[in-house]
């Protein structure tokens, strides 16, 4: 079997809280539907997030994905953390489920049927 080289890239997490009082849980994400940018598929940080087909903080195991339309909005359940790179499957990644966001520094702001209490998004 032929070894395996992967590069990993180290730099700065883009920061997408706007204090650093947050609570946040391990989930996994998918990579289904995810498209390829510059041949990596990468889900940004501060995508709305909730369990693939029930919910997440419910059960563990469920991959998440992307709900952040209307008519997924109310399977979201948080905002996901940091950058998490899918090009090779589904990986972990942290969602905040309390906590105060930096609407400035996620990649789309939440539609209006986002029902998210215990996060507060922020200017």
């Amino acid at each position: 079997m032929a070894n395996r080289v992967r590069t990993i890239e180290y730099g700065n997490r883009k920061e997408i809280l706007k204090f650093n009082d947050f609570i946040s849980t391990v989930v996994t994400v998918s990579d289904e539907g995810v498209q390829a940018a510059d041949g990596k598929k990468i889900v940004k940080a501060g995508t709305i997030i909730g369990g693939l087909t029930k919910p997440v903080l419910l059960n563990p195991g469920e991959f998440v994905e992307d709900k952040n339309t209307a008519e997924k909005a109310t399977g979201a359940e948080g905002v996901l953390l940091y950058d998490v790179d899918v090009t090779n499957g589904s990986r972990e990644g942290a969602m905040v489920i309390w906590g105060f966001i930096d609407l400035a520094k996620i990649p789309t702001e939440p539609v209006a049927e986002i029902n998210l209490p215990q996060i507060t998004f922020m200017k």
